[in-house]
């Protein structure tokens, strides 16, 4: 449906996922995917940027370049991407605002998903059609209980891989022939940040921040630390403010240690025994498998299945690790990659087609 409110012979969507190492295109044709594209951006061409903000251009350039060389016309019913850090706010498809934008530029916490709405604006204004986020990371659910941290000045935030968690949870209920507001389950999304959340009854009770230093190590973020040590690094006048912030989400975790974040080859080496690659895996599910069961007691023990889910779940040497760590409290069940595409693609259909409410940020 185009500007006019009328619909053509094809409903297009483009949808774009900026992750933060990553960039992934999809087109869909009348809810069907025709066309898919994207690629891992390489840490030495990131690195040149000292922020995510600052990788607007040169994710646009690698956008345009993408649809040129396929012979894809800017001429969409939509653009949808995967939204970003803005304030805390309730599931659902938003359409983009200027309110919007001027937050996803401002936004507390730096990550390539802030760069999905402004992207995607930029496009939707060339063929002059809306655009859209969904299921943003800030969809915030959590029990009250589960913001208190022992300092009052310091209050526990909802940043988590909502989309796909959401959408991985509602594929599993459906395939046992259940509401995902009937279940209880645990999703431990899996990739270059990872997300352990608890979901009771369709909410999101509580989840580790899986940006800004929460939880897990994973490829590129340090997760949980020492609170002192962290503290005395702060002030050992070594680094600034942007470098520890950098060793925390960006430079930390594996990347930090091996000086790459790439999983598939890290997880080969590891098979094969070599270190410090063995070591340093069986170290990252160690904390995973920690943060499940975590979640484990937020769902007082009652927990239907724990999916594990991610780019990382491709990986059946990483998952039998995590299962067998984990198996002993639910049913494991493996969804991999990210679903995030088509669950954007779905999203934007329903709102074109009336079915879904389009709500609007404030």
């Amino acid at each position: 449906m185009n500007q006019t409110g009328t619909f053509r012979a094809s409903t297009r969507v483009l949808v774009i996922n900026p992750g933060s190492t990553s960039t992934k295109l999809a087109l869909y044709d009348n809810g069907k995917p025709t066309w898919m594209a994207g690629a891992h951006h390489p840490v030495k061409e990131l690195n040149q940027f000292h922020s995510a903000a600052e990788q607007y251009e040169y994710r646009m350039d690698f956008i345009r370049k993408k649809l040129s060389e396929s012979g894809i016309d800017i001429d969409f019913d939509a653009v949808i991407a995967r939204g970003g850090l803005l304030k805390p706010l309730e599931g659902g498809i938003y359409r983009v605002n200027e309110k919007m934008k001027h937050d996803l530029r401002n936004a507390d916490m730096d990550h390539a998903c802030n760069l999905g709405g402004l992207l995607a604006d930029e496009l939707a204004k060339e063929c002059h059609c809306q655009a859209f986020i969904a299921d943003p990371v800030v969809v915030d659910e959590l029990d009250e209980v589960a913001r208190y941290t022992g300092i009052p000045e310091i209050r526990r935030k909802s940043v988590f891989h909502a989309l796909n968690s959401k959408a991985v949870s509602r594929r599993y209920a459906s395939s046992k022939g259940k509401a995902y507001e009937e279940l209880n389950l645990i999703v431990a999304h899996i990739g270059g940040g990872i997300s352990v959340s608890a979901h009771r009854h369709g909410r999101v009770i509580d989840v580790n921040n899986a940006l800004d230093g929460e939880g897990p190590f994973s490829t590129e973020r340090a997760g949980t630390l020492p609170a002192g040590q962290l503290v005395d690094l702060c002030f050992s006048g070594r680094y600034s403010k942007t470098q520890i912030k950098k060793m925390i989400h960006g430079r930390g975790g594996m990347t930090a240690y091996l000086g790459t974040n790439d999983m598939i080859t890290i997880a080969a080496e590891a098979e094969k025994g070599e270190e410090p690659f063995k070591t340093l895996l069986e170290a990252m599910v160690y904390t995973v498998a920690k943060q499940i069961g975590a979640m484990y007691v937020a769902l007082d023990g009652n927990v239907d299945a724990i999916i594990l889910t991610g780019g990382i779940a491709h990986s059946t040497f990483c998952m039998e690790m995590l299962k067998k760590k984990t198996n002993y409290l639910a049913p494991v069940t493996v969804t991999p990659g990210e679903n995030e595409i088509e669950s954007l693609a779905y999203n934007a259909l329903g709102a074109l087609r009336g079915e879904l409410e389009i709500k609007m940020y404030e």
